[in-house]
């Protein structure tokens, strides 16, 4: 294991905003069952599994189903968001990405990706920085969700660089405790009050100064 430093990146309000697509496509899941589902609702599916998703959204409309309808309707929403995805351009990289993205490359640290997501391959293709990756790990690497470290570790190993030495992006509180696990270092997206248990916190990647991640990465 090298001891140089190295970068893992949550994808979902980190580096793309795709929360809004699963919205659509759980709105739109809820619209064919004959009722409504708010931004408001949506808010207790977040961090939420799929199929623990679609409990809640039934719940929420006071809807029974076979577990065979419920498996139709999972695939179905999958469908919806994914031809949401396929629009996606280069235009939906969060403020502040390229940035830190840029300033990395330039000083040679390897970066990852470290999502819960199946489709983050395809989200990074589709804004064009797939490439630019020095690894992935997606929802078919792993078995067990964040706040579980097990994503973090896997990006560790697949960048060949102790725990100990990587620094986590996360915009979610269970991702930042799945950081604090692994022993990483933890830079929260987002609301202080609610990311209180990262390492640093900044409201958005364009807060992220250049003299801070060389005093980071030294």
């Amino acid at each position: 294991m090298k001891n140089e430093k190295a970068f893992i990146f949550d994808l979902d309000g980190v580096i793309v905003d795709t929360a809004k697509y699963h919205y659509l496509a759980w709105k739109n899941l809820a619209n064919s069952l004959g009722f409504d589902f708010t931004e408001e609702q949506n808010e207790q599916l977040k961090g939420v599994s799929r199929v623990k998703s679609l409990e809640i959204l039934l719940g929420v409309g006071k809807v029974n189903l076979s577990e065979e309808k419920k498996e139709a309707l999972l695939k179905e929403k999958n469908k919806k968001y994914l031809a949401y995805v396929n629009t996606m351009t280069s235009a939906e990289i969060l403020p502040g990405v390229n940035k830190l993205l840029q300033f990395l490359e330039a000083n040679k640290i390897k970066f990852a990706l470290g999502s819960a997501s199946k489709n983050a391959p395809l989200i990074l293709e589709k804004v064009g920085l797939l490439k630019r990756f020095y690894a992935i790990v997606d929802g078919n690497d792993v078995t067990k969700a964040k706040p579980d470290p097990e994503v973090f570790l896997i990006g560790a190993k697949k960048l060949n660089t102790a725990p100990e030495n990587c620094i986590v992006v996360e915009d979610a509180i269970a991702g930042i405790q799945a950081a604090n696990s692994a022993k990483m270092t933890s830079i929260g997206i987002g609301d202080k009050t609610v990311l209180s248990e990262a390492d640093y916190v900044f409201e958005s990647m364009n807060e992220i100064t250049s003299d801070f991640l060389q005093n980071l990465i030294n």
